[in-house]
């Protein structure tokens, strides 16, 4: 089984009521190869929400309690990142996945890039708080941009 960003599958949980669906991502989905997850929603959060971004590092810096996830407001909302990472890690150790697609640039799921935590669009190499966690429990995490080309047996 494959766990997916609920977003990527055309579910409007993204932080401003949006999705970011994909298609081929959708039909893994809908032909039941794949089940769906938003640690954001997880970890407590609702949507439509205030946007946040990493401050200070990324995912794994979080987790070691090195950097936090803040709103564009300034309100920290780092246990609810890390509660919604570790809700995900127990639904994909229940589901034994071993592959999860998660959202690029997302400060939970981003698996490759994540905004710089000064909201204003800059990007920087880093990880979200999900998927580091996953990553730490051996638990492959691929975006949507990258998951067709290196998992190519499921399309």
């Amino acid at each position: 089984m494959i766990l997916i960003s609920s977003c990527l599958a055309g579910l409007k949980v993204r932080y401003n009521g949006t999705d970011s669906l994909d298609e081929k991502i959708q039909k893994l989905v809908l032909e039941n190869k794949a089940i769906t997850v938003c640690p954001e929603l997880m970890g407590g959060f609702s949507t439509p929400r205030e946007p946040a971004e990493i401050v200070g590092g990324d995912g794994e810096d979080v987790l070691a309690g090195k950097a936090r996830v803040v709103e564009k407001s300034g309100r920290d909302v780092t246990e609810l990142y890390v509660k919604g990472a570790y809700v995900t890690l127990q639904k994909a150790l229940e589901l034994g996945a071993t592959k999860v697609i998660l959202k690029e640039y997302s400060p939970s799921c981003g698996s490759a890039m994540i905004y710089n935590g000064d909201f204003n669009g800059t990007k920087l190499v880093g990880v979200g708080v999900t998927t580091a966690l996953l990553r730490r429990n051996n638990i492959a995490v691929f975006s949507e941009e990258d998951f067709f080309s290196e998992v190519n047996q499921y399309t």
